[in-house]
């Protein structure tokens, strides 16, 4: 049997607090219970907010509460390459389309549909899906509208990504009481979004691709992230080879 590896990944946008420093040491301990590795993350793809000075003080306040890592950091960013050459691996697979309304565009249509009697479904996080008007546009429209747009953002079409993984996907839930098999359902996320013109990769993608590439098979992690195992389980199955 191999063995486990864990991940503390926190972003430096802040100072470090209570629920990271309990989430650290939750890891730690279930690690060195289980024999396995434990390796320390840094999620710092917001440049703007993540900054050196602010993952410096959370290095020094992870050392001094006793925490303590395997091997070198991994900091996300130093690999928007990677992530970029990810979202071009699900672009072959005509998974990837670029989306164009704007904010006020989008709650006209809701506000229309929903006036229409029609019920608009909602992510985890309560924000709207997106319309589907954009998933089948043709390749030289997609074009025409990239080069006229001062914004644009790319996503995934979970539809299509589902359909492509053909088989009900799940995940090992262990607690203290028990241990169950939950099936995925990443279409409550709808159409996510991977990349934006002005920022270069998605939370979902690059963690994904991240535990992938480092081996990870045990995650901790606090119920607002929960609902979003679905999603990052749809990414790592491999018939998407991200």
């Amino acid at each position: 049997m191999s063995q486990p590896v864990f991940r503390f990944a926190p972003s430096p946008n802040g100072h470090l607090h209570l629920g990271h420093a309990y989430s650290a040491l939750l890891n730690q301990k279930l690690a060195k219970e289980a024999g396995g590795k434990l390796l320390l993350r840094i999620e710092d793809i917001d440049i703007q907010r993540c900054t050196p000075e602010l993952e410096a003080q959370m290095l020094h306040d992870l050392e001094w509460i006793g925490f303590e890592w395997d091997e070198t950091p991994r900091r996300q960013s130093e690999h928007f390459e990677d992530y970029r050459e990810g979202i071009e691996k699900l672009e072959k697979l005509d998974l990837i389309y670029p989306s164009f309304l704007s904010r006020g565009e989008i709650k006209k249509i809701i506000a229309t549909k929903t006036h229409q009697g029609e019920h608009w479904p909602r992510d985890p996080d309560g924000t709207p899906h997106y319309p589907e008007t954009e998933r089948e546009l043709h390749q030289h429209q997609r074009a025409e509208l990239i080069a006229s747009s001062s914004n644009y953002s790319l996503r995934l079409d979970t539809q299509k990504a589902k359909n492509l993984v053909g088989k009900q996907l799940s995940w090992i839930e262990a607690s203290n009481e028990k241990t169950i098999n939950v099936p995925a359902d990443p279409l409550l996320w709808g159409d996510v979004i991977f990349a934006r013109k002005d920022f270069p990769v998605s939370y979902h993608l690059c963690c994904t691709m991240d535990d992938a590439l480092q081996g990870v098979t045990q995650v901790v992690r606090g119920k607002d992230l929960y609902e979003a195992t679905s999603m990052h389980i749809l990414l790592y199955s491999e018939s998407l080879k991200i």
